[in-house]
């Protein structure tokens, strides 16, 4: 695993042994950056961040700043290990907590981002999705994408009130989808 692109292209990525965290592939992530073109002074949200290598990737691409939300002590290991490798610095914060308690404390903040990503784990029960998409809604500044990455033969969450379904795009096992508040 590497970052595809920008300032940090070609350097490596650690990641936990074992199937318990799922990075998202290079080649889904070089094309989410792709289908994104230039996320310059972007803010990115990094749900379920695991390694980081979403966030990581958007930095490197010139994003402004990036949160990882990651409740897990081997991801979060490997994501510092990342980070500090690549000399993020402040510009990554990592929050190591839920999801759930993440989102409620930056709406409460009021924090805005550009790119919302959340890779949830395949087997967190769908019906817990639309919450998470509900409440990342939120914090989307104007203009700004939620994309959540899924297992391919799932079906894609239906948008909740304030985004509609952009499109939806396959990789690998994985898919894609995108939401984006509707235009007026």
């Amino acid at each position: 695993m590497r970052i595809v692109g920008g300032r940090w292209g070609g350097r490596r990525l650690v990641a936990p042994r074992g199937t318990a965290t799922r990075p998202t592939a290079d080649m889904a992530r070089e094309a989410l950056f792709n289908a994104l073109f230039d996320v310059e002074g972007w803010r990115v949200l990094d749900l379920y961040a695991g390694t980081g290598a979403v966030a990581l990737e958007a930095l490197s691409r010139g994003a402004a700043a990036a949160v990882c939300v990651e409740k897990a002590r081997h991801a979060l290991a490997a994501l510092a290990e990342n980070a500090a490798a690549l000399g993020a610095g402040t510009a990554l914060v990592v929050r190591a907590q839920p999801v759930a308690t993440a989102l409620a404390a930056l709406a409460r903040e009021g924090a805005r981002f550009d790119l919302i990503f959340a890779d949830p784990p395949y087997d967190l029960a769908q019906d817990a999705l639309p919450a998470v998409l509900a409440a990342a809604a939120g914090l989307l500044a104007d203009g700004g994408v939620v994309v959540l990455e899924h297992r391919r033969s799932d079906p894609a969450p239906a948008a909740p009130a304030g985004l509609v379904m952009t499109k939806s795009r396959r990789h690998g096992e994985a898919a894609m989808s995108w939401y984006a508040a509707p235009e007026e």
